[in-house]
């Protein structure tokens, strides 16, 4: 009974802190668009560090204006829910944890002007000196308080081995809409004294966040195996294959886009309108899971090349007074806000969006969220396809008590 109380309480200080504070990526400055943090040896895996390896992870983002803006960034050290560390700077960095941007170019040829920056993590000025999660935070010069963007990233050590499988023969159903992963870390290098109690893992599913979960024991031990199994946080709604859209061109209809037309002072993707797929067959579809890729067709150097325009989405649903409908993908940070909420247009009888985005190439989906949720759905407008070819990532963290600071062990890519 007090080994489940203690559970049940750092579940509960899990939720508390996810819902406390925003150290989500985000822009909240409006001008800050296209916000990216990759590492280039890995662009499609997430946005992770190998402690002490010569990894660097790169950073690239717009603002909209003629002119450069002065910016300045800090690195914040977070536990393993993102709530912010009581770490002071020189126990988590080597360096000074301030440093101004310089890398900037202004765009080329664009109807829409920006000025587009560039930073890589760690540099000449800072280095992370421990794992764990890290915010890179963005602000003017003038006023640090005034965070214009903001993008997480992570710092592994490497120390645990990672293996599983992610099955659509679940403990709710055979092949039909789950999916369902059994894990098994391995923690013999990693110095971990109880592993039962002390380790901490996170799945994602496609880098979406609204259905991230956090596993605090595992079923059983073999050895110094931590095996997770049979477990229902481990379930998943399969979703479908992304949707996809490319803006690449300006004088042709591209991939997804009914018409193109020139409004002034912007070009128009009017995409074609999209369908519930749930009572649909599954289509296989080869997808990025949600991440898009700036892309202009006649550009040799899209960062600068590429222009901004408004693309129009529109979804032919019935309206439901009882769920909200978004955007999923990275192009909208992985949010449910104003921004990715489609909004119902009752003339025409569907739900409706306008962006302003790069142009590039990009994945989305729909998702239906409750009223007074924070949970996303596929069910209702993609439908839940078990043979849906997801990613998880799954994070192993060593949580031990009385500890400031949250190890991350190792970090894994799981596809079904």
């Amino acid at each position: 009974m007090v080994r489940l109380s203690a559970v049940l309480m750092a579940l509960l200080v899990w939720l508390a802190a996810m819902a406390a504070g925003d150290t989500m990526t985000g822009t909240p400055n409006d001008r800050v668009r296209s916000l990216r943090i990759v590492n280039p040896l890995d662009p499609y895996g997430p946005a992770v560090l190998r402690l002490g390896s010569g990894d660097v992870l790169a950073i690239n983002f717009d603002v909209l204006s003629e002119d450069r803006d002065y910016l300045r960034y800090r690195l914040v050290h977070c536990r393993a829910d993102w709530s912010p560390s009581t770490l002071v700077d020189s126990e988590f960095l080597d360096g000074f944890n301030e440093g101004e941007i310089t890398d900037y170019r202004f765009s080329e040829a664009t109807l829409v002007h920006y000025v587009n920056y560039n930073l890589t993590i760690p540099n000449a000025d800072v280095a992370p000196l421990l794992s764990g999660n890290y915010l890179l935070q963005i602000y003017p010069e003038s006023d640090p308080d005034d965070v214009w963007a903001q993008c997480r990233f992570m710092v592994c050590e490497e120390k645990v081995g990672i293996s599983g499988n992610v099955m659509s023969r679940t403990d709710v159903d055979y092949n039909a809409g789950h999916q369902q992963l059994e894990l098994r870390i391995d923690t013999r290098e990693s110095g971990v004294a109880d592993p039962f109690n002390d380790l901490f893992v996170v799945v994602q599913q496609n880098g979406r966040l609204d259905n991230e979960v956090a596993l605090r024991q595992p079923l059983r031990m073999s050895g110094t195996t931590s095996i997770y199994e049979h477990q229902p946080q481990l379930l998943f709604e399969a979703g479908n294959e992304y949707r996809r859209m490319e803006t690449v061109s300006t004088q042709f209809p591209p991939m997804g886009v009914e018409s193109v037309e020139f409004i002034n002072p912007y070009y128009y993707h009017i995409l074609a309108t999209d369908e519930p797929r749930a009572g649909s067959q599954y289509l296989y579809d080869e997808t990025q899971k949600g991440r898009f890729v700036i892309h202009e067709y006649n550009s040799s150097d899209p960062d600068v090349q590429a222009d901004y325009t408004v693309v129009v989405f529109s979804l032919d649903m019935p309206y439901d007074p009882d769920t909200m409908v978004f955007l999923d993908g990275d192009f909208t940070m992985r949010r449910f806000d104003e921004n990715s909420r489609m909004q119902y247009n009752r003339e025409r009888g569907r739900y409706e969006r306008v962006m302003l985005l790069k142009q590039g190439a990009y994945n989305y989906q729909y998702l239906t969220v409750p009223r007074g949720a924070r949970r996303g759905y596929t069910a209702a407008v993609e439908g839940d396809k078990h043979q849906t070819l997801n990613e998880y990532t799954v994070k192993v963290y060593e949580r031990k008590p009385g500890s400031r600071n949250d190890r991350l062990l190792g970090v894994a890519l799981l596809r079904f």
